[in-house]
């Protein structure tokens, strides 16, 4: 194995345990550190829903894991120095590749829900739908915060 290609896979392991967590987009679910804090609880009326977009991650994985399978691909082509040549071409095309396959593979529909609150402070919310959850103008919901993320439910 040539010393370029150990490169490649030491960068990649490490781009790869180094990446943190995503914070779901779900309102259905909570990350480890949620459970058993208290939440600020609201209500309110759905006035708008609107479809939405929501942007896929943008980690380092997806562009190290596209970089050293380029790398280690195209180091297959040509010998010594076109070999090294060929490598480093397809390290930065597997990355750009890699990370526009990583944002396209996350990329998720969700729903911008505007809601009335009792209070009467109008607010809007995006979230992934969880399967089988419909939201209606003029349905009753929940909103739930906790460390920053509000969540709506029936």
């Amino acid at each position: 194995m040539t010393r370029f290609v150990k490169l490649l896979l030491t960068f990649t392991t490490i781009a790869l345990t180094a990446t943190g967590c995503v914070h779901s987009q779900k309102g259905d679910v909570y990350t480890r550190d949620d459970v058993g804090r208290p939440q600020m609880v609201r209500t309110g009326t759905i006035t708008a829903l609107r479809p939405v977009t929501i942007e896929g991650t943008k980690s380092p994985i997806g562009s190290a894991a596209g970089a050293a399978a380029g790398g280690i691909a195209a180091s297959t082509i040509g010998d010594g120095t076109g070999s090294y040549v060929a490598a480093v071409l397809g390290a930065v095309a597997g990355g750009l590749l890699g990370a526009a396959a990583e944002e396209g593979l996350t990329r998720a529909e969700g729903v911008e829900i505007t809601v009335e609150e009792d209070d009467g402070h109008t607010y809007a919310y995006v979230q992934a739908l969880s399967e089988g959850e419909v939201f209606r103008v003029g349905d009753q919901v929940r909103l739930t915060t906790i460390n920053g993320i509000t969540r709506v439910a029936h």
